[in-house]
């Protein structure tokens, strides 16, 4: 069968974390329009008869300025030395320019497939000129077009992306649809209701850490900490008289029960832990490796 490793690379809000979970017709990675959502590599398994692709998406590329910006370009690092297949995705309507500095640094030693993405509703003139700017670049083998939001186009990029792929056996069992535990994506579905609900610096400056996570006979009691940097940061989280918390704890926990397929305690604490995002043993505690 077909097996390999295709992994995701891209400006921040390219519609990466879209594209794994249209691809996969699951909800994997959490989306939000905010750019840096994703902070962690996160990897889908696509088992269909014939073929096993293990795709990864990866944090948005950025000149780090955390420490935690840095946990996350190693992210994107790891998922560059086992890539048997890169997808360098692109919104039709960014600054190409950027994106082309981006994919030269990356110095692909694998085949890539460059993909313009979020094309529906863009003139025909401005999707050939995006296809144009790419042509003759080095490193693009082929180019596609897609939405990852209305689906469009993913046929034939899944079509071409298994012509790339070599043969082999699977790395998976064919009912694995990560290697991520739930307890990850749980935090990430908090984290994604934080991006939602609050504006600005918040959930930028916010971490998730579950800290319970036990399954009983009618439904899974949860309780996670929200980290923030400041007692101010704290304050907006929880809300006047704790309305904003509330709220978050109601959708967060929607999110989670429909992940989960059952019924769902939730308990969200705010703790303020200063400069964590510099800290590397806050950033290893909140899963940052």
């Amino acid at each position: 069968m077909k097996v390999g490793f295709v992994n995701i690379f891209g400006r921040p809000n390219a519609g990466k974390s879209t594209l794994l979970n249209a691809l996969l017709g699951e909800k994997l990675a959490i989306v939000s329009p905010k750019v840096q959502t994703t902070r962690h590599r996160i990897k889908g398994i696509l088992t269909e008869p014939g073929y096993q692709i293990i795709i990864s998406d990866t944090p948005g590329i950025i000149e780090p300025r955390y420490k935690l910006h840095e946990r996350m370009m190693q992210a994107v690092k790891s998922a560059l030395e086992d890539a048997d297949l890169a997808i360098l995705l692109v919104d039709v309507s960014d600054n190409l320019e950027e994106s082309d500095a981006i994919f030269t640094a990356l110095r692909l030693k694998v085949p890539a497939l460059l993909v313009l993405n979020k094309i529906d509703g863009v003139p025909e003139e401005k999707l050939t000129a995006a296809k144009q700017f790419f042509e003759n670049k080095p490193y693009v083998r082929e180019i596609l077009m897609v939405s990852a939001l209305k689906q469009t186009g993913l046929p034939a990029l899944l079509e071409k992306i298994l012509s790339y792929l070599p043969e082999g056996e699977p790395f998976f069992d064919e009912d694995n649809l990560t290697d991520l535990p739930t307890r990850f994506f749980v935090g990430e579905l908090i984290r994604e209701q934080i991006y939602q609900l609050y504006q600005d610096e918040i959930p930028y400056h916010a971490a998730v850490l579950v800290q319970e996570f036990k399954e009983k006979s009618t439904l899974v009691k949860i309780m996670a900490d929200i980290i923030v940097h400041r007692d101010t940061q704290k304050g907006i989280i929880l809300g006047e008289r704790g309305k904003m918390i509330r709220e978050l704890g109601t959708r967060a926990r929607i999110e989670i029960e429909k992940f989960l397929g059952q019924k769902v305690f939730l308990e969200l604490f705010v703790k303020v832990r200063p400069k964590w995002r510099d800290n590397d043993l806050y950033l290893r505690e909140y899963g940052y490796k």
